[in-house]
């Protein structure tokens, strides 16, 4: 840090000497004005300490001594009170001190109580007046002295101790005075030598940033017109001989050049007017005129938006004296800013009137509003209603500042008015001048004339500044239209979604990239999460500041959902800082590229991830066939276990048959001996005989039956097409249990006579004995209330040509978790060695090729219902048996 030279520090001390007098005056008339309040007050201390006689001889004193502090406070007031002030205060300090020295005198001498009233005075100016160091200490030394001058002229000093005492807090308050007086003037000077030192610093930084802002703007502005004039030469040769591809190229170029050249003019003309380096050229202007000229500049955009431009000039505004280069650049910023921010089909109105002296240039719009809170701070420089990442409206914050300031260097002004959701009007006030034009040359650099073509040249410049400013900082309304894709899927290519508020931008990579990819497209966040999820791009290319939703919260979204959750995000930034990096990781980003980019990085970027994804789903889709495969092998497996089982099943069932079929007929050749040996009986024992012959025929028939059963299970019948009725079958299966009537199992059959089902008889016995044993056996494992007993309930009932048969118990019910697999072979909940588990799988097998379902319904502890349905004898179906 640089130190003050001694002439500066002189220069400043003096400053803040000028500074403090103000502050010191007024303070000198507050102690004035309390010094008469509290002298007077103190008659009551007079009463108090001496009575009547105190007030008598102290009070024309006070008088006095109120006076001279009025007198002073009244000079106060004057400019040579405020020119003597230092003297004035001492003058104001005396009267007190003398008056309060008299006091002493007169009473007591150095016992006097009135010595407080001493250090009162000294404290009092320490804190309010302000003295300077050698005010204060003269202040100090005249206190003292008076009151040492009071003790001596009372007489002596009886009590020393008294007298030192006071003297000795008369001596230290004025060391303290003193002291504070200097540490407190002492930090006032720091204060002020630092805020001296902000304010040049801050002036000079200024300085340095104008002349910074002012160079780069002149650099620019060259380099720039040299891009802009070739280009401009190659889209004029272009226009019948190019591709329309690359023409559409030069045009974004151009257009964004322009833009580029319209900013920088604006940031330059800032730059001057606040340096006041801008000088004001008038010119004779008709107003109508030139509104109207402006209103047909704009009228292009207007229309784009399908907004309604309305102009108006007063009629009393004819020619006026007017700088026409910046009233033209307020007024497109102006309207170029209430046409941006008004929807269509919304109203602008550009006028012109009259009001006392000055003219009055007003826009206003129907557009979206400014809040009241905002609305003080429009006009300061790069400040912006929407400074987030989503904003809808890009800029640089300038153009209303522009505005002030242009207004201003004319003597004018410019206020807004607005209503959130209803519009803003922005009035302009400029002075209305007669007479001839000043003529005042301005400061602005002109292109040097070198030779026979620098007008030229100069007119072509100009020329181009001026279609700069007519270059609209906006985006059209076809451009803003939300893309509709027609024909997604029909290409081969990976499907890349782009997702950009900026239209230019977004039409540059689309037609640079749609070589490669299937390009769809997005002109918000919001459209971006919602195309994402409806044509699942293999990637996303994405700028991070967009309307509606930006791209951090895009790839949140995008994260969130099960469906877009692999798509990889390429994120594009106008940031490049560790922060922003992180924060685009943080929010699921695969890859992130800051601007400005290059078209081959991101083609290599993108090629990279996708061909990741693509090998990743790839492997998504073996891992499934895998999966799928393994699930094949392990079911397959199953039904070969199963098939071995029946397979084993069907070799034990013949070697039985063939086994059990010799014996049986042995027992039905010697049963048809002994019946007819039952003529050689006595009459009275035939009949037992005869009933005992016929009980064990029929056992040896059953039996019979049951292997003939078991054989039509394990491979093909014949009979599955016959008619048998239902209500006897069910008849001659209930009387296989009826020992089990007996026990006390009830038993209802509701089937209706002639109901005949097309099927095998034996098959159907042999499936009713399986769910009636299975329901007797599920019976005896649950405890009934008392009075209640088990039963099993058969009905049937025709619906259409079908039979439904059900079967039904009120025993202990089935569990959710097994219902599925009852019907599964070898599945049993039984002890081991009372089922083997067939039983179930039989009978599904059994009405299964009877061309019939059964269906289970079951309520834990109350019931379980077999519905089987079965087809009736009237039905056209043909039954073909399974193998």
């Amino acid at each position: 840090m640089h130190e003050t030279s001694p002439v500066l520090a002189g220069n400043l001390k003096g400053t803040f000497q000028a500074y403090e007098q103000d502050i010191r005056v007024r303070n000198y008339q507050l102690c004035g004005i309390l010094a008469v309040v509290f002298m007077l007050a103190g008659s009551s201390l007079d009463y108090v300490v001496f009575q009547e006689e105190g007030v008598r001889r102290f009070f024309p004193a006070r008088i006095i001594s109120a006076l001279v502090s009025i007198l002073v406070w009244m000079a106060l007031n004057t400019d040579w009170g405020k020119r003597m002030h230092r003297l004035l205060g001492l003058l104001m300090a005396m009267p007190l001190l003398w008056g309060i020295a008299w006091m002493i005198y007169a009473k007591g001498g150095a016992e006097s109580p009135y010595y407080a009233g001493l250090n009162l005075v000294m404290l009092g100016a320490a804190i309010l007046m302000r003295w300077t160091l050698q005010d204060s200490i003269l202040v100090v030394a005249l206190t003292i002295v008076s009151y040492l001058l009071a003790c001596y002229f009372h007489g002596p000093i009886t009590n020393r101790s008294i007298f030192f005492n006071n003297l000795y807090f008369l001596f230290v308050t004025g060391v303290f005075t003193t002291a504070g007086t200097w540490f407190y003037n002492t930090i006032r000077f720091s204060e002020f030598k630092l805020r001296h030192d902000l304010d040049r610093n801050r002036a000079e930084l200024d300085e340095a940033k104008g002349r910074f802002f002012a160079n780069v703007s002149h650099e620019l502005r060259t380099p720039l017109t040299l891009l802009i004039a070739p280009l401009e030469s190659l889209i004029q040769r272009a226009e019948s001989s190019r591709p329309r591809e690359e023409l559409e190229l030069m045009n974004t170029m151009h257009g964004n050049a322009m833009r580029l050249l319209k900013l920088i003019n604006d940031l330059l003309n800032l730059v001057r007017l606040e340096a006041g380096t801008a000088q004001v050229r008038t010119q004779r202007v008709n107003v109508s005129d030139f509104i109207s000229g402006m209103a047909n500049a704009v009228s292009a955009v207007a229309k784009d938006k399908r907004i309604n431009l309305h102009s108006h000039v007063d009629a009393d505004l004819g020619m006026v004296l007017i700088d026409p280069e910046k009233l033209e650049r307020i007024c497109f910023n102006l309207l170029f800013n209430a046409l941006k921010f008004t929807a269509s089909n919304g109203h602008v109105t550009f006028s012109a009137t009259k009001s006392d002296n000055y003219m009055v240039v007003e826009v206003r719009d129907t557009g979206m509003g400014i809040p009241a809170d905002q609305l003080p701070h429009i006009f300061n420089r790069f400040w912006q209603a929407d400074t987030s990442s989503k904003r809808k409206f890009q800029g640089m914050g300038i153009g209303l500042a522009l505005v002030k300031e242009l207004a201003e260097v004319q003597g004018g002004n410019v206020m807004a008015t607005s209503e959130v959701g209803k519009g803003t009007t922005m009035t302009v006030s400029l002075p209305l001048r007669q007479g001839e034009p000043a003529g005042t040359e301005a400061l602005e650099e002109e292109p040097e004339e070198t030779g026979a073509e620098a007008p030229q040249n100069k007119d072509w410049i100009a020329d181009l500044y001026r279609r700069a400013e007519l270059f609209p900082a906006m985006t059209s309304l076809q451009a803003t239209m939300r893309p509709v894709e027609t024909g997604v899927g029909r290409s081969r290519k990976p499907k890349l979604l782009i997702a950009d508020d900026e239209p230019d931008m977004l039409r540059f990579l689309k037609s640079q990239l749609s070589g490669t990819f299937e390009v769809l497209e997005a002109v918000d966040g919001q459209q971006a999460v919602e195309k994402a999820a409806q044509f699942l791009p293999d990637i996303i290319l994405s700028d991070m500041m967009m309307p509606e939703k930006d791209g951090l919260q895009v790839c949140r979204e995008l994260r969130d959902r099960i469906s877009t959750r692999s798509i990889p995000v390429v994120l594009l930034t106008a940031r490049a800082d560790e922060k922003t990096k992180l924060e685009c990781l943080a929010a699921g980003a695969s890859d992130f590229l800051p601007k400005p980019f290059s078209l081959t990085e991101i083609m290599v970027r993108l090629k990279n991830l996708v061909d990741s994804g693509t090998y990743q789903k790839e492997l998504v889709v073996q891992k499934q066939q895998l999966e799928s495969a393994l699930e094949q092998i392990k079911e397959t497996e199953s039904m070969l276990v199963q098939n071995e089982k029946l397979a084993s099943l069907g070799r034990l069932s013949a070697g039985l048959i063939h086994e059990i079929n010799n014996p049986l007929n042995y027992a039905r050749q010697g049963l048809g001996i002994i019946s007819r040996s039952a003529k050689l009986l006595p009459e009275e024992e035939r009949a037992d005989f005869v009933d005992t012959v016929k009980d064990v025929e029929e056992g040896v028939n059953r039996v019979i039956q049951i292997i003939s059963d078991l054989r039509g299970f394990t491979r093909n019948t014949s009979q599955l097409n016959h008619a048998f009725d239902l209500r006897t079958i069910v008849s001659t299966g209930l009387r296989f249990f009826s020992h089990v009537w007996k026990d006390g199992i009830q038993r209802e059959v509701d089937i209706p006579e002639g109901l005949e089902v097309r099927g095998d008889s034996n098959q159907f016995v042999q499936v009713l004995i399986n769910f009636i044993q299975n329901a007797i056996d599920a019976m005896a494992t649950k405890t009934y209330p008392e009075g209640e007993t088990g039963c099993i309930r058969l009905s049937a009932q025709p619906r259409r040509d079908r039979i439904i048969f059900s079967i039904k118990d009120n025993g202990p019910g089935i569990p959710q978790e097994i219902r599925d697999k009852i019907f599964d072979p070898f599945f049993t909940t039984k002890d081991v060695g009372q089922g083997m588990g067939l039983g179930l799988s039989i009978c599904n097998r059994i009405i299964a090729d009877h061309g019939g379902r059964i269906e289970v319904r079951s309520q834990p502890g109350e019931y379980t219902e077999f519905l089987l349905e079965l087809p009736s004898a009237d039905s056209t179906t043909n039954i073909h048996s399974s193998s």
